[in-house]
C-alpha cells in the first residue's frame, strides 16, 4: 500500500490547528491509543509557556487540555537534545500541579497529570522507543506494592497511590524502525514520516489524514505553513553551521599541539582553538542579528549549539 498524501507536521499542527474543538477528535485518538483508555477532551488550557514568537514553535510546543475525568494531560514535543530534559519534564509537571490548586483547597483537589512528551533526539539509554513511568510505593522488606485503603479507594474511585501521583510518557520517535506493529505505532509513524499509511487504523488517524493534509489548508495557513517550515530549516541550518565550524577548529587546535609534542604545545593549541571559536561565534552572532533575529532567538541558537559544554552568554 502507499502512503497518503504529505500531512502537516504535528508540532505546527498542535499550535494551530488541535485547538480547535471541532478537531478534539484526532488527539483524542492518539491519547486513547496510549493510555489504552477512551479520552475525550473538554478543554484546551492556556499555559504561560505557549510562546508565539518563530523560535519557540521550532524548539517546543506544548498543549495542555482536560479530559472528561478532570484530569490534565500536556503534551510536549522537543526537537534539540536537552542534557537536562528529564528535570525539565519533572518541573513542568510539578508547576502545572501548583497552577491548578489554590491555598484554600484541601490536597483531595490536587490535579492528576500526565505528561507526554514527544521527542525527537536520544534521550537517556534504552532499546525501546516508547517509555511510561509512574510513581510506586514497593515494601523494603515484604516488596508488596503499597495500596490506598479501602475508605482511600472508596473515595477516589483508585486503588494505587500511583493513580493519584503524575505519570510519565516518552515517545522517542527517531528510535522508532518505521515498522508499525500495532494502533499506537501507527500514530508514531504518522508523527516521524508526516504521512498516514491507507492500511492504518488507529483511533483518529483518518481525521487526521482529512485535516491536517497540506493540499486542505486555507491560503493562509498554506503559507503561514510554508513559512515556518521555512524558519526551522534556517534556524537548524545556522546551528549546523555552527557545529561544524567549532569541530573543525578544536580538532585543528589539538592537532597542532600534538604536532609540537610537548604539554606547552597542546595548552597553546587548544587555548588558539577556543580564541577562534569565540570569533567564530562573534561572526554568527553579527550575522544573525542582520537577519533580524531577536536575542532570545540567538542566545538559543548558542546554546543548542555548544551541546552540553558551558553555555554562552551574549
Amino acid at each position: 500500500m502507499q502512503d497518503s498524501r504529505q500531512l502537516v507536521s504535528l508540532d505546527w499542527a498542535i499550535k494551530r490547528l488541535l485547538r480547535s474543538k471541532s478537531n478534539f477528535v484526532i488527539l483524542e485518538g492518539f491519547l486513547s491509543e496510549l493510555l489504552f483508555d477512551d479520552i475525550k477532551i473538554t478543554e484546551v488550557l492556556e499555559s504561560e509557556s505557549n510562546k508565539e514568537d518563530k523560535l519557540d514553535k521550532y524548539n517546543r510546543v506544548d498543549l495542555k487540555v482536560v479530559n472528561a475525568a478532570g484530569e490534565i494531560i500536556i503534551i510536549e514535543i522537543q526537537f534539540d537534545s536537552e542534557y537536562d530534559y528529564f528535570q525539565r519534564i519533572l518541573y513542568g509537571t510539578s508547576k502545572v500541579v501548583c497552577e491548578h490548586i489554590k491555598s484554600s483547597m484541601d490536597y483531595r483537589e490536587v490535579k492528576k497529570v500526565i505528561s507526554v512528551n514527544i521527542v525527537y533526539f536520544n534521550l537517556g539509554q534504552g532499546s525501546d522507543y516508547i517509555y511510561h513511568g509512574k510513581t510506586t510505593f514497593t515494601g523494603m522488606h515484604q516488596h508488596d506494592q503499597l495500596r490506598l485503603s479501602d475508605k482511600q479507594q472508596k473515595e477516589f474511585n483508585k486503588k494505587f497511590p500511583h493513580e493519584l501521583y503524575p505519570e510519565y510518557y516518552v515517545l522517542k520517535i527517531n528510535e522508532f524502525d518505521n515498522i508499525a506493529k500495532d494502533r499506537l505505532d501507527e500514530w508514531i509513524y504518522f508523527f516521524k514520516n508526516e504521512r498516514i499509511k491507507s492500511e492504518f487504523k488507529a483511533k483518529g488517524l483518518k481525521e487526521a489524514e482529512k485535516k491536517l493534509s497540506i493540499m486542505k489548508l486555507s491560503d493562509k495557513d498554506r503559507k503561514d505553513y510554508e513559512r515556518y517550515i521555512e524558519d526551522k530549516r534556517y534556524l537548524q541550518s545556522l546551528a549546523n553551521t555552527y557545529k561544524i565550524d567549532l569541530k573543525w577548529e578544536r580538532q585543528e587546535g589539538i592537532e597542532q599541539g600534538i604536532e609540537q609534542g610537548i604539554e606547552q604545545g597542546i595548552e597553546q593549541g587548544i587555548e588558539q582553538e577556543k580564541k577562534r571559536s569565540e570569533e567564530k561565534q562573534k561572526e554568527l552572532i553579527i550575522a544573525m542579528r542582520q537577519n533580524d533575529l531577536t536575542e532570545k532567538q540567538i542566545a538559543k541558537i548558542i546554546n543548542m549549539s555548544t551541546d552540553g559544554r558551558d553555555k554562552t552568554r551574549i
